[in-house]
């Protein structure tokens, strides 16, 4: 009845503090309640009775009550997390799931070691033995199981240095990785393929291998070569000036960034005109719509100009030999 009260109050602000609690607290609550009970009937049942059951009335009621906080904890954890996200989220501001699931994760980590240290206490373990045997046992675990924790260390790597997130897309030149990736784990990374097949890559992976993260790109770059047939070399100079006063005045190609447009080789079969420039947008399909709509333009240029785009051509000059007049004697 309180928390019911309680939820209608929390409603009533915009603070994602309290409506976390209160979701938290309602499962963990009612079972408290009936621990606290069952734990006071047991303890009037010990005065009147001596079975030997009815020893493990108090030790049973604090590991109750110390389930119970952790249960509140990790829900509340979880909560706070979830909450905040969808706040911000609604606001329009950034978020980065990455770090909010890392931070929920350690937390969540945290308080059920703490809550397994006070249980052993509680049933007379002594917390410094605990300590000191898990130590030890922590070299043995880490030998058996190393590559597991490679793993573990590498996703915190990925979680502290955060070089992509879920939601972007990642390529590595090392490894024959490439596409969005989709979870992040303590013991690997779930990355969707272009072809929609799943890549699960280990933790461990990303410590030793380069990884690009296009989705963090400030501009897409268009950078082609354009070969002239050689009789248009009169007209190269021209082409250049309107290829670039052409760029120089599209809405889509940031003014702000290298515009390269020079004649830079005569080729085999062509005189090469190099066009080195970059967009506003990064979005894949909107940067091959810019791309194609600027190479039409430069055809269009060339074909304005009276020149052509030159083809692979190869011309061979023969020496023929001095034909000799016919004077009509034969030798003997």
């Amino acid at each position: 009845m309180l928390l019911r009260q309680a939820e209608r109050l929390a409603r009533r602000t915009s603070l994602v503090w309290d409506d976390a609690v209160i979701q938290a607290a309602k499962a963990p609550a009612q079972v408290l309640v009936w621990v606290i009970g069952l734990a006071v009937v047991g303890a009037m049942a010990q005065r009147n009775l001596t079975h030997p059951l009815l020893e493990y009335v108090d030790p049973a009621r604090k590991i109750g009550i110390i389930v119970c906080l952790a249960w509140f904890l990790l829900g509340l954890i979880v909560c706070i997390t979830d909450n905040m996200v969808a706040l911000r989220e609604s606001r329009g501001e950034e978020v980065d799931r990455t770090t909010a699931d890392a931070v929920s994760k350690l937390g969540r980590i945290s308080v059920v070691i703490i809550a397994a240290l006070m249980i052993l206490q509680t049933l007379g373990f002594s917390i410094s033995g605990v300590l000191a045997f898990g130590g030890i046992g922590g070299i043995a675990v880490g030998f058996a199981a190393k590559d597991l924790l490679a793993n573990f260390f590498g996703g915190l790597t990925v979680y502290l240095d955060r070089p992509f997130a879920v939601g972007e897309w990642i390529r590595s030149p090392d490894k024959q990785i490439e596409g969005t990736v989709e979870y992040i784990s303590w013991r690997h990374t779930r990355i969707r393929a272009f072809n929609k097949n799943p890549i699960y890559v280990p933790n461990s992976v990303f410590t030793h291998i380069v990884v690009e993260n296009p989705s963090r790109m400030s501009h897409r770059r268009i950078k082609e070569t354009i070969g002239l047939r050689y009789q248009d070399l009169d007209k190269v100079a021209a082409i250049v000036a309107d290829i670039q006063a052409m760029l120089r005045s599209h809405p889509d190609i940031d003014q702000d960034q290298t515009l390269i447009v020079n004649f830079t080789q005569f080729a085999e079969s062509s005189l090469d005109i190099m066009i080195y420039t970059f967009t506003r947008t990064t979005v894949w399909v909107a940067y091959h719509a810019v791309k194609q709509d600027v190479l039409l333009k430069m055809a269009a240029i060339i074909d304005a100009h009276g020149a052509e785009i030159a083809f692979p051509t190869r011309t061979v000059h023969l020496e023929g030999e001095p034909v000799q007049e016919d004077t009509g004697v034969r030798p003997d």
